[in-house]
């Protein structure tokens, strides 16, 4: 079977990175920006409805404040 012969489903992928960390405050998915209850019920919602909550996701990054420390701040310092 040639690859463009194989079936491939008309959805919208998970906007998951496999960075799984809820903040504390803002109760959204650090690594996705999804809350709990969208990345739980991900697989029942409609085309539409993932549609929608993909254009809402990059607004939800900037209510997160960036971190002080970590790697990246390591990083940073040289």
């Amino acid at each position: 079977m040639k690859d463009e012969e194989v079936w491939m489903r008309d959805e919208i992928q998970s906007p998951c990175v496999k960075i799984c960390v809820i903040h504390p405050a803002e109760h959204i998915c650090t690594g996705c920006f999804r809350t709990i209850q969208e990345i739980s019920g991900w697989a029942r919602m409609s085309h539409e409805e993932r549609a929608a909550l993909m254009t809402d996701l990059p607004d939800r990054a900037s209510r997160l404040k960036a971190r002080r420390g970590g790697r990246a701040a390591r990083l940073k310092r040289g």
